[in-house]
């Protein structure tokens, strides 16, 4: 169902990356490294299309951060020399709260994090003339798996157009290190969180309905028909896209004219 030549995919890639630096005038990309796959992926992919001088590192962990993470993190840029910076970001995260006089609940709590990290992405971005360079992938962003104006708050998206499954097949190809490839997806939202039993899928299954949901226009029933998939179940994804859409667009005008 995903087969594509990933070699092809990765120079198609390689040259978004650099045409986007270039028509921006920017001197190269800053991306935040989670020690996961995804920002793996986009770190791989941008020094290939930018030489490992022009792509910049952050790694920003909190208190729900495993030091694991931060490790794989470190790892990664030390794998592809660019240059990157560790900035713990709980002493912002706790001012910040303590700073407001209500409580904030579990959501706000756990995206105020990555608009953190946005923040100080772009804090280097301005600093070094870079793009910011999302880590962001099709299924994440579909089904609007991802903080609005957080993690999603980037100038590209290298991987938006790939699949969960895609990435892990590209990561593979780029020598990405296995054990980052095969961990458990994480945003760190909170301790013991995993995107899976988040999102109540597996992303092999969120990615097979997804794919003939959006790329084949498949119908519920003929989903259904194809995968042996609960009803309910693909209702339930069709219901996350539709959610999602607010996420994906610009902020709607009021028109006067």
């Amino acid at each position: 169902m995903f087969e594509m030549e990933y070699s092809e995919v990765i120079n198609k890639i390689e040259n978004f990356i650099s045409r986007k630096v270039e028509e921006a005038g920017a001197n190269g990309v800053v991306l935040g490294l989670s020690g996961g796959i995804d920002s793996s992926v986009v770190a791989y992919l941008s020094k290939k299309a930018l030489g490992s001088k022009n792509v910049f590192g952050l790694i920003m962990p909190s208190e729900t951060t495993k030091e694991e993470d931060v490790k794989d993190a470190i790892s990664i840029a030390k794998n592809l020399g660019i240059n990157y910076e560790i900035i713990n970001i709980e002493p912002i995260l706790k001012k910040f709260r303590s700073m407001c006089k209500h409580k904030g609940n579990k959501i706000a709590i756990a995206n105020l994090g990555p608009r953190v990290r946005m923040t100080i992405l772009y804090y280097h971005s301005n600093s070094l003339n870079s793009l910011v360079a999302g880590t962001g992938n099709k299924s994440e962003l579909l089904i609007g798996y991802f903080t609005k104006y957080g993690d999603g708050g980037v100038d590209i998206l290298p991987i938006g157009d790939l699949y969960k499954t895609q990435v892990r097949k590209i990561a593979y190809e780029l020598g990405v290190p296995k054990k980052i490839i095969e961990k458990p997806p994480s945003a760190g939202l909170w301790r013991g969180q995993t995107d899976e039993d988040e999102i109540g899928l597996d992303y092999e299954t969120l990615d097979k309905i997804l794919f003939l949901m959006v790329e084949k226009k498949l119908k519920n029933h003929e989903i259904h028909e194809k995968l042996g998939i609960p009803l309910k179940t693909i209702g339930r994804v069709e219901e996350m896209i539709k959610n999602a859409e607010h996420k994906l667009n610009p902020p709607e005008v009021a028109r006067i004219w």
